[in-house]
């Protein structure tokens, strides 16, 4: 039988991950199968090549929403950096996400509090945008 929308690890990636970002999200193996657009309460940071966000409610974040399985989540950690004592890049969270009419539980990858002092704060919350922008 399968899985339900609900019953499956799902991911929210808001940088390089995303469809056509530099790490898109599409070129792991197993695939993972878009689920759709979203954003989450955070604040986006740059970090020169790629964006961290800090999951703090006072702006939205911008995104993608991806089922993954098990072995993607790993490969995942592994880009991201997360160490299992939480001083890694990344931290690994779980966060309620909208999606249509849905509501799911997803991953998403908070840059660590120390990598954020002095980077700039990308107010529109969408990385895509920001790039855009640049020369």
């Amino acid at each position: 039988m399968p899985q339900s929308i609900h019953s499956t690890r799902h991911v929210f990636v808001y940088g390089t991950l995303r469809r056509g970002g530099r790490n898109d999200i599409a070129r792991f193996e197993p695939p993972p199968l878009f689920v759709g657009y979203a954003s989450v309460h955070g604040t986006l940071y740059d970090l020169g090549g790629y964006p961290g966000v800090v999951l703090d409610g006072s702006g939205r974040v911008a995104g993608e929403v991806y089922a993954i399985t098990e072995s993607l989540e790993a490969q995942l950690d592994r880009l991201e950096e997360v160490e299992p004592d939480g001083n890694g890049e990344y931290i690994r969270r779980e966060v309620r996400v909208r999606v249509g009419n849905d509501e799911l539980a997803c991953l998403v990858y908070e840059i660590h509090p120390s990598r954020i002092a002095g980077r700039r704060v990308i107010g529109s919350g969408d990385w895509f945008s920001c790039q855009q922008r640049e020369p």
